[in-house]
């Protein structure tokens, strides 16, 4: 290989440091990328691969490829979206000025948990980062999202639960990338499930960067408040923390002062929820489309801020525990919703609240721009009208929140009056400071607009000065600006003028004070824009003086956002406020699916009572038709709970909600084929985890329990499930059992706690009615082959069907075969005379046969088919 030259050279000592990244090489107005790097971006990217090396021979040659840094964003997305990581190679001094090979060094490396860019960002939606450090004595785990200095931090103590625990608060979270302890990577199972489940980039970190004496010199050192909340003898969380903390440093190579509020919690604090059940419930987005429409989220999400966006996602994912902090909730709630014209006007206002949290992070972060700190400005300055609107309601926390508001006036004045309304895009390129915030900009902005005014000015005062007449102040490219005097009357030149040039006619000298001037006039451009650049950079400094106002300003108007928008649904939906205590009591009057309800566009939501407790209605046997409504009715139940958990109203008449620890679901069924397993073995190792972690106070849905195996098989899996789900002395907690297995329904005399419910249908001839209201008792039969016949499956395979029906009824359930007929091709006729009756029968109008025509063609049809 021939020899490198030294820029190449410090390209892949760049490169050697950063092996795991792709390298974007500043030069110029371009980022490069060469050798493998190249080869792959261009493959991905859809680039035109290249070489500087076009004289070389092809083997020589080093490809290359490059984009232009001024739109490097939406390239360096596109890898991230693809899961790589992007290392930036800057340039760190002036080519101008630099003497032999410009100095480089990485500024900071991109991965999908360190994103900060609005443009790569969904604006409603957290991007956090975790951490995980695992040792003999527990799981450590914490989750930052750099873009708005959020984070949070638990543990787990060693046992057999820690897994199942810190894998439910990762779906919880659902980070886009996790650094990995030693311990934590060799967790059976822990990185496919973050890779398969949650697609997460999984790095495997350094050990030395948990390392407990460092973690802990980090962690005090970071974190300015929320640190009291951190057990003394919680190693796990410290060393997770530090773990993360090491990670952002060692790659943002930048100040991380907005990340300064430390919040730790426990798993007591929250409902917890396996990422089974967020899925099949549908919380924040569908199963199959994977989309936000059709989702719990999409029914309650009437914020109008990117922090209420996000917040109410978190409230959905972590529902509350404690019935004194969820009344705290619907006391708010039911403020505002009482309320009409407050609501309707915090809506209005809400509206133009920019993302005051993402904008201090990029301000601190180094990356804001002109626009991000006018941004900042306006969203502060709409909170004083928020506060005044909250300042009348008399639920305690709304005005705990009006407290907490702080517009930061005099921040707010110093950028309104410092930035123009509509800053450039760049702040290099100056025109953003305000007229009037600095003399000397003003200055140095009117010798650039007024250059010519002030060389004729110097001119019409040096005539009148020197009492010379024939003079004119010229330029040219040689020598700049100068004072042309003709040759009659270069005895009246001063005597510190400097004569530079001779013509046929003239002489032309320079005096210093055209000199200064010429100065002042072709500097002033690169003064003003050096200038505003660093007034620009002395704001930033002062807003980031003020980075915990503003966040905590931030987080309470988030909560006001969500807490509008529950009361703006529930105005809305005609929804109640639900009684919520630590009794066990499940009791729903009229509850409705908000999700189907809202869906429904031209029928009414049929709505469905609920009661549940610990003694004689501790589970429900539900029975009836497919599709008649009671996968739906068990998750209506479900979301009622968790929004009621949330501190919302509810869907209903009235609730009365005990405190539910965990919602377990086993709904669906879908082929693990990926992993190797069936449906049934997808069924029952659900069932294995929600039996194993399920406690007295949790909520179970079950949905057709038994059905992927025989239905000897799956009945006794069903019942023994149902038996321990029922029994008080194993688990004995709130279960919905819904199930085809009619022979179950004996159980409500066997079993205390055990009811029957069914939903009702009517049969009209062949015809099946869903009523889509759950009754007493267990249903009689099951409509399978009317629903067959809904569904469009051909009539002469519904005809067979109740035939084979008529028969198995008749001849009992153990009868282990069924009268086989070969198939003819015909509709009904099952002989081969039905073939020439039906063709007969075809060729027949029945409208112009007379009586006696009509018995003699009868007559021909018997013998045919005799």
């Amino acid at each position: 290989m021939a020899e490198l030259t030294p820029m190449m050279k410090q390209y892949l000592e760049m490169k050697d440091r950063n092996p795991d990244s792709i390298l974007f090489f500043r030069l110029g107005d371009f980022y490069e990328m060469f050798f493998d790097d190249a080869k792959l971006v261009s493959k991905e990217l859809d680039l035109t691969l290249t070489t500087r090396d076009r004289n070389k021979p092809p083997e020589e040659r080093t490809p290359m490829c490059g984009v232009p840094y001024h739109s490097c964003e939406s390239y360096i997305a596109r890898l991230i979206a693809k899961g790589y990581k992007v290392a930036i190679c800057e340039q760190t001094e002036d080519p101008a000025t630099a003497k032999g090979l410009v100095d480089r060094d990485i500024i900071r490396i991109i991965s999908p948990g360190t994103v900060i860019s609005a443009s790569m960002l969904e604006e409603g939606k957290n991007n956090f980062l975790s951490a995980v450090y695992a040792d003999e004595s527990g799981v450590g785990l914490c989750l930052c999202d750099i873009s708005t200095g959020e984070v949070f931090a638990t543990s787990f103590p060693a046992g057999p639960e820690a897994q199942d625990h810190l894998e439910n608060e990762l779906g919880r979270f659902h980070p886009t990338e996790a650094v990995l302890s030693q311990g934590a990577w060799t967790l059976a199972g822990l990185t496919d499930f973050l890779k398969d489940r949650l697609d997460c980039m999984c790095q495997h970190w350094e050990e030395e960067g948990f390392a407990l004496d460092h973690a802990r010199e980090m962690v005090n050192k970071q974190f300015t408040a929320g640190l009291e909340t951190l057990p003394a003898g919680d190693t796990a969380a410290v060393q997770a923390t530090g773990g993360l903390l090491r990670y952002l440093y060692d790659t943002q190579k930048t100040d991380l002062g907005h990340i300064a509020a430390f919040s730790y919690y426990t798993t007591g604090q929250f409902m917890e929820l396996d990422l089974t059940a967020r899925q099949t419930l549908e919380l924040t987005e569908t199963l199959r489309g994977k989309e936000k429409k059709g989702s719990l989220l999409w029914v309650m999400d009437k914020t109008r801020t990117p922090m209420g966006h996000r917040l109410i996602r978190g409230w959905m994912e972590r529902p509350l525990l404690s019935p004194v902090q969820i009344a705290r909730r619907q006391q708010a709630v039911g403020d505002l919703v009482e309320d009409i014209i407050t609501r309707e006007e915090l809506t209005l206002t809400l509206r133009e609240v920019t993302d005051l949290e993402r904008l201090i992070g990029r301000v601190v972060y180094g990356t804001a721009g002109g626009r991000d700190l006018t941004a900042l400005a306006t969203g502060l300055g709409k909170l004083p009208r928020i506060r005044e609107l909250l300042s009348p309601c008399s639920s305690a926390l709304l005005q705990s929140l009006a407290e907490q508001l702080d517009d930061l006036p005099e921040l707010r004045e110093l950028l309104q009056r410092a930035l123009v309304d509509e800053p450039p895009f760049s702040v290099r390129e100056g025109k953003f400071i305000r007229e009037g915030y600095s003399e000397e900009v003003d200055r140095l902005r009117n010798v650039m607009d007024h250059g010519a005014d002030m060389l004729a000015d110097l001119e019409a005062r040096t005539k009148e000065q020197t009492g010379i007449k024939n003079m004119k102040v010229g330029y040219n490219k040689v020598f700049g600006y100068y004072i042309e005097v003709a040759k009659s009357q270069t005895n009246l030149v001063p005597e510190g003028w400097v004569r530079k040039q001779t013509t046929v006619n003239s002489e032309r000298y320079i005096s210093q004070e055209l000199k200064d001037l010429e100065h002042t006039i072709l500097s002033a451009q690169d003064k003003v824009v050096a200038l505003e650049y660093q007034l620009f950079c002395e704001l930033k400094d002062t807003v980031c003086r003020h980075v915990t106002q503003v966040q905590k300003s931030a987080a309470t108007v988030a909560q006001v956002d969500v807490l509008n928008s529950f009361a703006t649904v529930a105005a809305a939906g005609n929804y109640c406020m639900p009684q919520v205590d630590n009794s066990s009591v499940l009791n729903i009057v009229e509850g409705r699916h908000p999700v189907v309800e809202k869906m429904l566009k031209d029928s009414l939501f049929v709505p469905n009572d609920t009661h549940m407790d610990d003694g004689d209605d501790l589970c429900a046997i539900i029975t009836g038709p497919n599709m008649a409504g009671k996968s739906t009715y068990m998750r209506q139940v479900a979301l009622i709970t968790l929004m009621a958990q949330m501190g919302s109203f509810v869907p209903a008449k009235s609730a009365h909600i005990g405190v539910v620890d965990r919602v377990f679901t086993r709904i669906g069924a879908s082929d693990d084929l990926s992993a190797g397993q069936s449906t049934f073995m997808v069924e029952m190792t659900e069932v294995a985890q929600l039996l194993k972690n399920a406690t007295r106070r949790s909520l179970l849905i079950l949905d057709e329990i038994g059905r992927g195996t025989s239905t000897y098989d799956g009945m006794a899996i069903a019942r023994s499930v149902l038996e321990y789900c029922a029994d008080k002395r194993r688990l004995g907690c709130k279960t919905l059992f819904a199930t085809h297995y009619h022979e179950l329904t004996v159980l409500e005399g066997e079993i205390p706690g055990v009811k029957n419910y069914n939903i009702a249908a009517k049969k009209r001839k062949d015809q099946v009615i869903f009523l889509r209201k759950i009754v007493r008792g267990g249903a009689d039969q099951s409509y399978g082959i009317e629903v067959a016949q809904l569904a469009g499956v051909p009539d002469r395979v519904i005809k067979r069907a109740r035939e084979i029906l008529k028969e198995l009824e008749a001849g009992g359930v153990e009868r282990p075969v069924v009268s086989v007929r070969e198939d003819s091709g015909q509709v009904s006729l099952g002989d081969l005379g039905g073939e020439t009756v039906l063709k007969k029968l075809r060729m027949t109008d029945v409208n112009i046969l007379s009586p006696i025509e009509a018995l003699n063609l009868l007559n021909e049809l018997k013998q045919d088919l005799n």
